[in-house]
Formats: C-alpha cells, sequence, structure tokens
C-alpha cells in the first residue's frame, strides 16, 4: 500500500482511501463531475472524477473507504488525482482509524501528561471541577480532535492541543509568578472540551446540530455549571472564574467569546490558545509545501501565505 505523502506525479495506482468530502460540478458542456478529498493517515489529497455516472453517485459516501484506480498529476503546482475506476469495499472489514490523521503522542501519554497536570493543582475546589469535567467526558477527550479542519484536526488532537498550551502556561508560571498556575491551567484543561459534543466524531469530523446551534463555549459553560452544582460549588469563587475563562477563550466578542478577558488568567488563556493554534496552522500549511514555497492563503490566518524556508 503506498501512502499519499509518498505519491509522485506520473503515476497510474490503485490504491484504498477515505472519503472526507464530495462536492458536485458541472463542465461548460454541461456534463457532471466530482471534487472528492481523499486520505490516507499520511495526508488528504483533492481528486476529480470526470462524467460521473448516476450509480457511481449514489454509491460513494462521505466516511467510507474505496479502492480507487487512478492517475496522479500535477494541477496549478499540486499533487491531484484523476479517478479511472472506483471499487467498493465492505466497511465492516476496515479499520478506519489507519486512514485518519493521529497525533504523535500516544493516547496513554496524553492520558498521563494531563494527570500530571491536575496532580499539582494545590486549589481543592478548582481540582474538582477540573477532575469531574474530564470524568464526564471520559476515553473522548483523548480521541476527538480540536478542530474540523483549521488546526489540531486529527485523532487526538484536542489532547495534544491542551497539552501544548500546558506547556506554555508553565513556561509563564515560572516566569511570572504573579500567574495563578491552578487557575490558567485549569482553564486551559477546560476551555475546549465543549468541541467532543460540538464535533461529530474524531473520524470524517462534522459539526453537530448542538454544536451549530449553541457552540462548544456555550456547551462546556453549561456542562461545568451542571457539575459545578453536584459538587455544591456553585458559588464558589473557583468556578465563577473558570467559567469566566472558559466564556473569555475566543478573547473577543467578534470571534464568539460573550465577554472579553478581565482577569490575568483569563488574557493568558486567551493569548496561549491562539499561540498553539497559530502554530499548528503554520505548519500544517508549510509541510506541505516545497521548501522556498508559499502556502495558499490561509483564512484563519488573515488571508496571509507563509512562506516556508530551510
Amino acid at each position: 500500500m503506498k501512502k499519499v505523502i509518498d505519491f509522485k506525479e506520473g503515476e497510474h495506482l490503485n490504491e484504498k482511501l477515505l472519503v472526507t468530502s464530495i462536492t458536485k460540478g458541472a463542465t461548460n458542456s454541461g456534463s457532471p463531475y466530482l471534487t472528492l478529498s481523499l486520505q490516507d493517515d499520511s495526508k488528504a489529497i483533492e481528486a476529480k472524477m470526470w462524467d460521473v455516472k448516476p450509480e457511481i453517485e449514489k454509491e460513494l459516501e462521505v466516511g467510507k473507504v474505496y479502492q480507487f484506480e487512478f492517475d496522479v498529476i500535477l494541477y496549478r503546482n499540486v499533487l491531484q488525482l484523476k479517478i479511472a475506476k472506483v471499487f467498493p469495499l465492505i466497511q465492516s472489514e476496515i479499520n478506519k482509524e489507519d486512514f485518519i490523521f493521529k497525533s504523535p503522542i500516544s493516547k496513554n501519554d496524553l492520558r498521563n501528561d494531563l494527570q500530571d497536570a491536575i496532580n499539582r493543582f494545590q486549589n481543592r475546589n478548582i481540582a474538582k471541577i477540573v477532575v469531574a469535567v474530564i470524568n464526564y467526558y471520559g476515553d473522548a477527550v483523548y480521541e476527538y480532535p480540536a478542530a474540523s479542519k483549521i488546526h489540531h484536526s486529527f485523532m487526538g488532537g484536542l489532547a495534544t492541543h491542551i497539552l501544548g498550551m500546558i506547556k506554555v502556561g508553565e513556561a509563564i508560571c515560572d516566569i511570572y509568578p504573579v500567574v495563578d498556575r491552578d487557575y490558567l491551567i485549569a482553564g486551559i484543561i477546560l476551555h475546549d472540551l465543549g468541541k467532543i459534543e460540538e464535533l461529530s466524531s474524531p473520524i470524517v469530523t462534522e459539526y453537530t446540530k448542538e454544536g451549530k446551534l449553541l457552540g462548544h463555549i456555550s456547551i462546556i459553560q453549561g456542562k461545568m455549571c451542571e457539575i459545578a452544582k453536584e459538587l455544591n460549588l456553585e458559588d464558589s469563587e473557583e468556578f465563577l472564574l473558570l467559567r469566566h475563562m472558559v466564556l473569555a477563550h475566543h478573547g473577543q466578542l467578534e470571534y464568539g467569546s460573550p465577554i472579553r478577558p478581565l482577569t490575568l488568567e483569563a488574557e493568558l488563556l486567551y493569548l496561549i490558545d491562539n499561540i498553539d493554534a497559530r502554530i499548528n496552522t503554520i505548519t500544517k500549511a508549510t509541510d506541505a509545501v516545497e521548501v522556498g514555497e508559499f502556502t495558499p492563503k490561509l483564512f484563519a490566518l488573515e488571508n496571509r501565505s507563509f512562506y516556508r524556508h530551510k
């Protein structure tokens, strides 16, 4: 099995690939075609199917793995697949985790590293709230992506994002002792856990109905309210400030936060979240181009193209 990352221009191949999106189109003459996003666990690639027969269009579904016969071509300096044939497969015989992007950190290490951070809490009320929320979501904390497309959009991406932020947060606390470490690290752990309900699954991630209507900020602060009440901590200062941090972590009203940060730790959470997300977004884009080239414009980063240097 040849990985997508190893495809070369001019090759004619026959490989199993996961369909992650399907877009219908028509040529100037009215002939139907499909634009597909296909992937294995190494990379995603765009594919075109021309003169699509109705039975083939009906067969293709997002989230399924198929056997594709195709040519690898170069279009506008980017590799693309020109599909010749599609062969259905028995989905129950396929491990779809073999076709999705995963965290470079193992699930056990994600779990252990997060537990180490929790074990260092000094404030018992903060520890109780964080532990209860983590226990509520269980294994999903270490399996879900942090986003459907932009940053940390891979299996385990949510926990990878959280742990990356924790490292930055710990360093800031070492440099600036005025920062309350428990509040900052707790806010980092809690801030994006609503994405477990906002997003559909770790495989072919889409937005759920709750995600579209409520958003992850509203979802997690609602869950925190339920848990704080169960712990008899709903009137505590700790819960109030943690709730504020979650509600303010996008930093700006126009970015989805109902309130702007009004504590030092809330401001730092917003900045650290931005740092970790932007680094992942930029490196993912630059990894996809050759040294000496610019990335496509990145919508999430003000439509800037980034240069990959040596």
